[in-house]
């Protein structure tokens, strides 16, 4: 059987990081690379025997995601964040997966917000490339919504079953996610010299919800559809005010 490393990026997951890797017994190794927590989130990961690992220069998630991947010293690097589980069908699949030969494997997530799994909104089918072999795929230096680069053009395939997703736990957690997001987003974007206005980003957040709400069905994933669209929406306003307001301050 090939080797497996499990390997995560984390910051302040103590809540979290238990039920994660306990859904991960049958990695060879797991990989955890925090970025300067202050809660028990070390603690926990070196009860599960963990390798843990510090680096809180944080450039992004893409390059702390592949700061992560390159501790792992098995053949296949399994990419998993704090708030996901593996489900018994997935971990059959994984394994399953890494006996076919090199090629880059995507899980699909299913989300749970706000007392419910969410089915729609856009949100589900959700394709992550997660598991791929060593050294044969790199994450991009993107500080926000990173990509696994497929540079060995491997096979690109489909794991069965699904990574469960406990995506916010509260509104306020939410709020703040949405910030930090919207924070790497406008960075990003002001790098690469991009502009916008407070129109656009009304226009944006207008489109986000019509498009999560409407168009891709989220009334059927009810209260919590509406909320999540409503929520997501109002973080596409903060995207884009804030980048925004980094020209404003680039103008002075």
């Amino acid at each position: 059987m090939p080797s497996i490393s499990a390997v995560l990026i984390v910051k302040n997951e103590a809540k979290k990081l238990s039920d994660c890797l306990k859904s991960l017994a049958w990695a060879n190794e797991i990989i955890v690379l925090d970025s300067g927590s202050t809660d028990d989130t070390l603690i926990i990961a070196k009860q599960y025997s963990a390798k843990v690992f510090v680096n809180t220069d944080w450039q992004g998630f893409g390059v702390q995601r592949e700061r992560a991947a390159n501790f792992a010293s098995c053949e296949w690097v399994f990419m998993i964040d704090a708030d996901e589980r593996v489900t018994p069908e997935l971990e059959k699949s994984i394994l399953a997966a890494v006996q076919q030969g090199a090629a880059i494997w995507s899980v699909n997530r299913l989300c749970w917000c706000f007392g419910r799994f969410i089915k729609h909104s856009g949100m589900h089918p959700d394709w992550v490339p997660r598991l791929y072999p060593r050294n044969q795929a790199i994450y991009d230096a993107t500080r926000v919504h990173e990509r696994l680069v497929n540079n060995h053009k491997l096979p690109e395939k489909k794991l069965s079953g699904q990574l469960l997703h406990y995506l916010y736990d509260s509104i306020r957690h939410q709020q703040t996610k949405a910030a930090h997001y919207a924070e790497e987003w406008a960075l990003q974007r002001a790098g690469a010299g991009r502009k916008t206005s407070l129109t656009s980003a009304v226009l944006h957040a207008t489109a986000c919800f019509l498009r999560m709400y409407i168009f891709r069905a989220g009334f059927l994933d009810g209260r919590q559809g509406f909320l999540l669209a409503l929520l997501l929406s109002q973080g596409t306003f903060i995207k884009y005010a804030e980048l925004w307001r980094l020209q404003k301050n680039a103008q002075h």
